[in-house]
């Protein structure tokens, strides 16, 4: 429930709100991911449960660097997900050459940069400057160790994007092919690939040029398309797949009442409040049963409002 806590005004075409003079939202749909998480959350603590409630908001925890190395086999990984261990510090361990109780805070977050962020053939340049616009500075020289060490360390994630291009030309040519080590998650018919939901996902007037690049048809015009990108489509879409089963299994107690790419929202009765949080933390670590051996985590929290959580 979004409580008018400002002097809200429609101003006209294109649905154009104004908060106290201020232009906030231009667009017919509400966009709940870039209402701001850091700093002053007035917006999002504007977000209410019915009285007598409160809002338990829960996190699915790195739901896309669990499903890309168990897609992908890389079961030393996928070991260390399920073991709770800390993959950031582990990673960061190989970059620096250190002991893992070594790392520090700042190497941590570089090691969970690469594990979050390079999972889909990112290159040494474009790390540099994802990194950069996070206030980190480092030689392109060191990114390109960074990336290779990351792609050493994990070589079924480079070899996932491999399987990914030849998808594309067995798409380009009504062929199958094999996609990752888990058939029961994925797997590529003349049309597309086949996610667990039955959907498909596909590239609409697939071509490739005399370069060899691959690109398809969308509303925008045609994207290009290669395997590390087809890789991270997949894999979200899997993602998606879990996270539709979450609110699935959740909404057999409470109603799930908004989500945010891996994260869904549900209101309970005050009484219950630990009891529907732990439900909830029960319901995203539970493994679908086509996904057997994929390690899932999460994090919760309660609050009054949504930003509170």
């Amino acid at each position: 429930m979004l409580v008018p806590v400002y002097d809200i005004r429609n101003c006209g075409p294109r649905h154009r709100f104004v908060a106290n003079g201020r232009l906030v939202h231009n667009s017919d749909k509400v966009n709940l991911q870039n209402l701001p998480s850091r700093g002053n959350n007035t917006l999002k603590s504007a977000i209410l449960p019915p009285p007598g409630h409160v809002i338990i908001d829960c996190d699915s925890s790195q739901i896309e660097a669990r499903v890309l190395a168990w897609l992908s086999g890389q079961d030393d990984l996928v070991e260390a997900f399920a073991n709770k261990q800390d993959v950031y510090k582990i990673m960061a361990s190989k970059i620096y050459n250190k002991e893992i109780q070594e790392i520090t805070k700042e190497e941590r977050f570089l090691g969970k940069t690469v594990v979050l962020g390079c999972g889909y053939g990112l290159g040494a340049a474009k790390f540099q400057s994802s990194l950069k616009s996070s206030g980190v500075t480092l030689e392109l020289e060191e990114c390109k160790h960074i990336i290779t060490t990351y792609r050493e360390s994990y070589p079924a994630i480079p070899a996932l994007w491999k399987q990914g291009q030849r998808c594309l030309e067995a798409m380009l040519t009504g062929q199958t092919a094999p996609i990752g080590v888990r058939p029961d998650a994925l797997y590529l018919d003349a049309d597309g690939f086949v996610l667990p939901s039955g959907y498909k996902l596909g590239y609409a007037d697939l071509r490739k040029d005399e370069e060899g690049q691959f690109s398809y048809k969308t509303r925008n015009g045609r994207v290009k398309i290669y395997g590390g990108k087809v890789v991270e489509n997949v894999v979200q879409a899997i993602a998606r797949c879990v996270i539709a089963e979450q609110m699935v299994n959740i909404s057999y107690e409470y109603r799930p009442v908004m989500t945010v790419h891996d994260a869904i929202a549900i209101v309970a009765p005050v009484a219950e409040a630990e009891r529907a949080q732990a439900f909830v933390e029960q319901c995203f670590r539970e493994t679908p049963v086509w996904a057997e051996g994929l390690p899932l985590n999460c994090e919760s929290g309660i609050g009054d409002n949504y930003g509170q959580c």
